[in-house]
């Protein structure tokens, strides 16, 4: 079952409009839903190099670009990266858990690279270890008058109940559009980003220009990714494969920048690694690093797997750039080579979510798969899997190359809610069982979730074990006021009267809310992403437009 939680009024307003599915008679069922909206006009231009969202920091040789990500497997490590321009300077860290009083310091690596005729600063990892879990510290780099100070705040404890709220950001690049996203994304409470890829889009230039545009969108992010961490994963615009300037080792600006804690999880490369952070297990895989069977990537994740516990981290979430599901004519089918590889896996490891990039425009899937095909036999379209993850792609960001806005007609059955605008999503976890998870475009406000619904964990969902969480009381209370349901088959008894069968129980539906019917509706069919099911045409259930739904109150 899907819902807003934040709906007061009712949650079961929320679950019919986020919520249903839609199945036709005599006919193939086309159950997501195309939003209509229409975004305000913002260009789709970068921002000027002289621009106050590039701003230089005040002082010789201050520190720049600073960001951080996790340094470790467990969320007990911190990587402070930075630049200075002028000289190397002090590659050290001092940092402690108290405003300018700095009782711990570590020493850092120092290096740089050229591209071209471009050479860049002076980049500065350094490894902060043993930091305490839940624990706010602050940080200190650089030297002298030109010194400047951070602070960010470790995650809770590694276990099942942690709550955590994660942001989820792709394709950013540096135009308007992308300072609307960070602002809006800064403005949503959540601890930590999960990036799908696509950074600073500098290879849209050549020569110098490349390493200049790195350095304006690491000052450009700065403000959050100083904060807290940006945990990376990589596109396909920082391969910067660019031979007409010398150029051909992949991804060398970003691997020079952007560290990972990839030693951490047993991993030879810093394009896929994995992390542990609160209640959630999370996996980074590289879409262009090769990946088919007996690959290092693929060796590795099949290791990974298995290392993965879901009564410590009940939560798997899976990064990737290019999206395995898409429906826009962007990118279509370009991650078919990695489903046909991984998606067995993630079916068999009931991997909760998938958040990928690439297309620029917004989507969400049903928990379908197609691991019964192949090129001789089986099903050949994606069916209904409950122990499918939910594929999102947020490609959104903001970036220069614009919108992806045509999306394929009809809408495949495995496509729940799709739009073109820009934005960010949050996945904000609650306990071991539910996770909320939004979308915000970026022409609402911060508190306006354009798609959202309720995120139930695969490992946690079986009957048996919720049963035994009942036990110990971990289900007596609502998430948000959003009840706990595996499923809902809604039916038109009566007139102006609707029951929701669960499981065989009847529940009516609250008395103060009555639903108008379609004339020639013999019933509603109402399933959540996760148990989206086909229904023979015998049944004769009707398409409805959401429009067409009328809610009203009792009189």
């Amino acid at each position: 079952m899907i819902g807003d939680a934040n709906s007061r009024p009712s949650w079961f307003i929320q679950v019919i409009f986020t919520a249903i599915t839609f199945l036709s008679c005599g006919g193939r069922a086309y159950g997501g839903f195309t939003s209509t909206f229409i975004r305000s006009e913002w260009p789709s231009v970068d921002i000027p190099f002289d621009n106050e969202a590039f701003a230089v920091p005040k002082g010789h040789n201050a520190p720049q670009q600073v960001h951080i990500t996790q340094g470790d497997y467990d969320g007990k490590a911190v990587i402070v990266s930075w630049v200075t321009t002028d000289a190397p300077g002090l590659s050290k860290v001092h940092f402690g858990t108290s405003r300018e009083r700095y009782t711990l310091s570590a020493e850092g690596t120092v290096t740089n690279y050229t591209f071209h005729n471009y050479k860049s600063g002076y980049i500065h990892h350094c490894l902060l270890e043993s930091l305490k879990y839940d624990t706010k510290y602050y940080y200190k780099i650089g030297e002298g008058d030109s010194s400047r100070e951070f602070w960010f705040q470790t995650p809770p404890k590694i276990g099942p109940d942690a709550p955590y709220k994660f942001g989820i950001i792709g394709d950013m690049g540096q135009t308007y559009n992308s300072l609307s996203t960070l602002e809006h994304y800064m403005h949503s409470g959540a601890q930590s980003v999960l990036f799908v890829g696509d950074l600073s889009y500098a290879d849209r230039y050549q020569y110098d220009d490349v390493g200049l545009r790195w350095d304006t969108w690491g000052r450009f992010v700065e403000k959050s990714a100083a904060y807290q961490p940006w945990i990376w994963s990589a596109g396909n615009h920082e391969i910067e494969y660019m031979p007409y300037m010398g150029e051909v080792i992949p991804f060398k600006s970003y691997l020079y920048r952007y560290a990972t804690p990839y030693l951490a999880s047993r991993s030879s490369s810093p394009l896929w690694y994995a992390i542990r952070r609160a209640s959630a297990h999370i996996i980074v895989l590289s879409s262009y690093s090769p990946f088919v069977k007996y690959t290092p990537q693929w060796r590795w994740l099949r290791e990974e797997f298995k290392r993965v516990d879901r009564e410590k981290t009940p939560w798997l979430i899976v990064l990737m750039h290019v999206p395995i599901y898409n429906s826009n004519d962007a990118h279509f089918m370009e991650g078919e080579s990695m489903r046909s590889v991984f998606e067995r896996w993630f079916v068999l490891n009931k991997v909760d979510v998938i958040f990928a990039g690439h297309v620029h425009a917004y989507e969400r899937s049903y928990r379908i798969s197609n691991i019964h095909y192949n090129v001789s036999t089986g099903d050949r379209y994606p069916v209904p899997d409950e122990s499918a993850p939910v594929y999102i792609t947020v490609g959104d960001g903001g970036n220069q190359e614009g919108l992806a806005g045509r999306f394929r007609d009809p809408q495949p059955d495995y496509s729940a809610f799709r739009e073109a605008s820009y934005g960010h999503s949050t996945l904000e976890i609650k306990n071991r069982t539910h996770a909320l998870y939004h979308w915000n475009r970026n022409d609402d406000g911060k508190k306006v979730a354009t798609d959202s619904f309720v995120l139930y964990n695969q490992y946690w969902a079986t009957n048996a074990r919720r049963r035994k969480l009942k036990k110990k009381h971990y289900l007596t209370s609502l998430v948000d006021d959003v009840p706990i349901f595996s499923f809902w088959v809604v039916r038109l008894e009566k007139a102006n009267h609707l029951s929701v069968v669960k499981r065989q129980k009847t529940v009516r539906v609250p008395e103060q809310y009555q639903i108008k019917p379609h004339p020639t509706t013999p019933r509603l069919l109402l399933l959540p992403p996760r148990q989206t099911q086909r229904y023979e045409s015998r049944k004769r259930f009707l398409v409805l437009e959401p429009q067409e739904l009328k809610l009203m109150p009792h009189n």
